[in-house]
């Protein structure tokens, strides 16, 4: 006996019902901390709170594959940020903050006060005053509470280096610095309290240098987004004198650390 298409109806919405509920519940906030680096060209890092926070780093210069990462991590009915923080106004990462503000709403963003008011900088400004999101400027001294705990701080910018801000997240006793420029912004990294859970670091700087010694990082995950007129020239064996752990976007693809407050482990997606 066939059944009335109303009934049809009627099962297929609630097993759609059931399918979002059950995705809903996978993508509910598990009250830790995830940090991803996304495996794109340029720097992208996004940082999930415990709470269910997210913030956005950067962005890498590949706006598509950007946009299909966020698609990927972030629950499907999630639209907004909590902040959008661009670190460097003549960042080939611009590309990636324009799809992304083109795709989800931030409570707040934070750039360099000399982004240009032409091309994807232009583009960029316009997102900003279209969607009327309050606007800080990124300098040294800003703090941001994220909540549940979560605290960036902009420790030092890198004038005139490719490489953005200096960056420190603190979770518990979990330490997240993000430096990834030349020396100009190492005496404000040196100022971090080792050891380093996670340091984000040029991969053709120099690590046999009083700032490594300091920090004493337990992983290091090396950024291309500097360049060095004098490049090291390390293999990972050599490199492993100065960290247990070693991640690199070529080998592992997208790096996710996670942290309880109190313990912190690092997964990899290739």
């Amino acid at each position: 006996m066939e059944h009335p298409p109303y009934c049809r109806w009627l099962t297929w919405g609630a097993a759609l019902f059931t399918t979002l509920l059950a995705l809903a519940w996978a993508q509910r906030p598990d009250g830790r901390l995830h940090l991803y680096a996304l495996n794109t060209p340029g720097e992208a890092l996004l940082i999930q709170t415990p709470s269910g926070r997210w913030v956005l780093i950067d962005g890498g210069s590949d706006p598509t594959l950007l946009a299909t990462e966020l698609g990927r991590l972030l629950p499907f009915w999630q639209r907004g940020l909590a902040a959008l923080i661009l670190t460097d106004p003549e960042s080939s990462d611009l590309p990636g903050q324009v799809a992304a503000l083109a795709r989800y709403r931030p409570d707040l963003v934070l750039a360099p006060t000399d982004l240009s008011d032409s091309g994807r900088g232009g583009e960029w400004r316009r997102l900003v005053r279209d969607l009327r999101v309050p606007a800080r400027a990124l300098q040294a001294g800003t703090r941001l509470n994220l909540g549940a705990g979560v605290a960036l701080q902009v420790l030092a910018l890198n004038p005139g280096e490719a490489g953005g801000a200096v960056l420190l997240i603190r979770y518990g006793a979990t330490q997240l610095l993000v430096h990834s420029g030349g020396p100009t912004g190492d005496s404000a990294a040196a100022q971090v309290v080792p050891p380093v859970t996670l340091l984000i670091y040029p991969w053709q700087r120099e690590l046999a240098t009083p700032l490594i010694a300091h920090l004493r990082p337990q992983a290091i995950l090396f950024s291309s987004r500097y360049a060095d007129d004098e490049p090291v020239l390390l293999s990972y064996t050599e490199r492993r004198r100065y960290s247990p752990a070693l991640y690199h976007e070529k080998n592992d693809g997208t790096v996710e650390l996670i942290s309880d407050g109190r313990r912190a482990w690092i997964e990899t997606t290739p």
